[in-house]
């Protein structure tokens, strides 16, 4: 069996695939899905894992059977990629890093910390203590979070937020959610959004991206979030619209944000612009590079379902967590 492996993210955890997987099993390693050798490596390939596979790589590739993702996202998954064979897998474990995340960006928002190290680096003390007439910052305990998503991600940043003290409310596309058994405040679906916004101190964003939810957050859900609330995206930029969301945090009709997806990516090397508009400007936002579920725990636990994946592929054994088959691939509806 021939795997060939094309995501950065995956090679530090080298050994492990070479280990777990059956002997015989030959890897081809790149650093990227466009990496220059991929298509020809692709030609006898039985396993594809990447975060992108187009129709242009997959018509050279009859061999395929497993196209395998490092995350629980298979958007840059093109249908028409897969043979009549094939099936797209995914895998999860990046809850409990985001969930960190999310809380971690919250208690820095929540007590000031930007600006109080900003000022201290010039030397101002920015604290009640030693100036009038600022506020003293608020802890976690009573504040009510939205959670606009509750499925792996919400739920488990809600367990973790919930051991601060915090109240929760779950909005989700079915409204489905019980609010008792998750021991939160309320839920509901999308229509009842702006009533849990105007009732709440934060809002987490962890919904998937799709033609419901983009632009779902706009000035007016913003405004109903109020210029004391806080806004944590770990979802898909487009869900909340970026000039709106730029204006409410220039303007301050919002406290704060903290934007870990973004409207553009960088090209190779890593490097270029995360939106048209200057949020690097603003000194209310907490700037991350969809990094929030970049961890050692999260690809360790990645690595591990893939390679499990791989070798029930080669034992005959049906593959887990499929999202798509060929031809029709029509995708499993994402987890809210």
């Amino acid at each position: 069996m021939k795997i060939v492996i094309a995501d950065a993210s995956l090679i530090v955890h080298r050994p492990a695939f070479e280990l777990g997987l059956a002997p015989g099993t030959a890897i081809s390693w790149h650093r990227s899905w466009d990496d220059p050798g991929v298509l020809s490596a692709l030609r006898d390939a039985d396993v594809f894992v990447g975060p992108r596979l187009t129709k242009a790589m997959g018509a050279g590739a009859n061999r395929l059977r497993l196209i395998h993702t490092a995350g629980a996202g298979f958007d840059g998954i093109e249908p028409e990629a897969l043979n009549t064979e094939a099936v797209c897998a995914n895998t999860f474990h990046h809850e409990g890093s985001i969930a960190e995340y999310v809380a971690t960006v919250l208690v820095a928002l929540r007590r000031d910390l930007i600006a109080q190290d900003a000022a201290l680096r010039k030397g101002k003390w920015h604290s009640s203590v030693y100036r009038r007439g600022l506020p003293q910052p608020k802890t976690l305990r009573g504040a009510v979070v939205t959670f606009l998503g509750f499925g792996h991600i919400g739920a488990a940043s809600w367990k973790l937020l919930q051991s601060f003290g915090a109240e929760g409310i779950a909005v989700t596309r079915t409204g489905s959610v019980a609010a008792k058994a998750h021991g939160l405040r309320g839920a509901g679906s999308n229509e009842d959004l702006l009533t849990a916004l105007s009732d709440s101190d934060a809002l987490v964003i962890s919904t998937p991206l799709t033609p419901e939810t983009a632009g779902i957050i706009g000035a007016t859900q913003l405004d109903a979030l109020g210029p004391e609330g806080l806004l944590v995206n770990v979802a898909r930029g487009p869900v909340v619209q970026e000039k709106a969301l730029y204006s409410a945090l220039k303007h301050h009709r919002i406290a704060g944000a903290a934007i870990d997806v973004w409207y553009r990516y960088p090209g190779p090397g890593g490097v270029g612009k995360s939106s048209t508009l200057p949020f690097e400007s603003l000194d209310n936002v907490i700037m991350t590079p969809h990094s929030s579920a970049v961890t050692e725990e999260t690809f360790r636990g990645r690595s591990q379902e893939i390679i499990e994946n791989i070798n029930r592929l080669a034992a005959g054994q049906p593959v887990r967590n499929v999202e798509m088959t060929g031809p029709s691939c029509s995708a499993a509806e994402p987890a809210s």
